[in-house]
């Protein structure tokens, strides 16, 4: 399956959401600190509801350790200043699908940083900031699941 990796994420909420969303989906959720709160929150384990038993989670304490353990695969940074849609991607089993912190995404330096295999954009209608970070999660997420073929789904 695939991978979402969320870097720096700070609102609990859409933490708890994407829990939920990779549960849902089979995928694993990546977690990349500095993190903006605590995993006990209270605000991320009601988003989460009773689904953070059924989700794969890892905690990597910054991108260098992230990079140890999701390395090598393809990375997909996802920001709203691509070029390529994500849509026109064929994404493979193992792939990691990069999201930047609410609200300002990746920064400049880690778009440049050569491990990152493409960058890649939700399309939206014009003069839009972004998306929240849970909703452009699940979105990339099922796209994903769906060249698949949906596998294991129901």
């Amino acid at each position: 399956m695939f991978r979402i990796a969320f870097l720096e994420p700070r609102i609990p909420p859409n933490t708890g959401n994407a829990i939920r969303m990779v549960a849902a989906t089979g995928a694993e959720l990546h977690l990349i600190g500095p993190l903006g709160f605590d995993l006990s929150d209270s605000k991320l384990r009601r988003a989460g509801l009773d689904y953070h038993d059924l989700a794969s989670v890892t905690v990597h304490q910054d991108l260098a350790s992230a990079w140890l353990r999701l390395l090598p695969a393809r990375v997909f940074a996802f920001t709203t200043k691509a070029a390529t849609v994500f849509t026109d991607v064929r994404y493979l089993p193992g792939d990691v699908l990069l999201f930047g912190t609410e609200p300002t995404g990746l920064p400049p330096e880690v778009l440049a940083d050569p491990r990152i295999t493409g960058q890649v954009r939700i399309p939206m209608l014009p003069g839009r900031r972004s998306l929240n970070l849970s909703n452009s999660a699940a979105v990339a997420a099922y796209e994903a699941w769906r060249q698949h073929g949906f596998a294991g789904g129901v």
